[in-house]
């Protein structure tokens, strides 16, 4: 019995040293995905699509406004008063509407990153089962040091998404 408690702890540090540690630079992998890419193209284009309508509203509200102080000291009052509601509401409308744009582009920049990111996750779940690694770590500063038994498997993760 004793031999074999002694058996036992000396083969406890043998097994230590099979543990496999891995890191991953994740942010070195996420501007090389075609998804990335596609979602940046996605968001330019949302957000030149905002940016065209708060011209036109705010070209729009300019006119008005130059017409209005052109005028405003010979209109009725009623007719002045009318006019000024109508640019405040026009203003109010261009505000409300740049700040639901930024809303919509900051969800639609959120969701495609969480897409992005969970497709890489798998691909790391995937290297770490086949690789037998105990742990495979993000090297964005979480881990403060990265000793020589680490291997990096940022290559294999891009191998698994299919990017160079």
């Amino acid at each position: 019995m004793k031999k074999i408690l002694i058996l036992a702890l000396l083969a406890a540090p043998l097994t230590m040293f099979a543990q496999k540690f891995g890191h991953v630079n994740v942010e070195e992998i996420i501007p090389l995905m075609p998804e990335y890419t596609k979602a940046q193209t996605e968001l330019q284009n949302s957000q030149k699509e905002y940016e065209d309508e708060l011209k036109y509203m705010n070209e729009e509200f300019q006119k008005k406004l130059k017409d209005y102080d052109a005028q405003s000291k010979t209109l009725p009052e009623t007719t002045r008063q009318r006019r000024e509601q109508e640019l405040t509401e026009l203003n109010e409308r261009m505000n409300t509407y740049a700040q639901s744009a930024e809303q919509k582009l900051q969800q639609l920049s959120a969701e495609r990153m969480a897409a992005i990111e969970n497709k890489i996750l798998e691909a790391i779940k995937v290297v770490g089962d086949t690789g037998d690694f105990l742990y495979i770590f993000s090297n964005q500063g979480q881990i403060p040091y990265i000793g020589k038994g680490s291997i990096d498997v940022t290559q294999q993760v891009k191998d698994k998404l299919g990017i160079k």
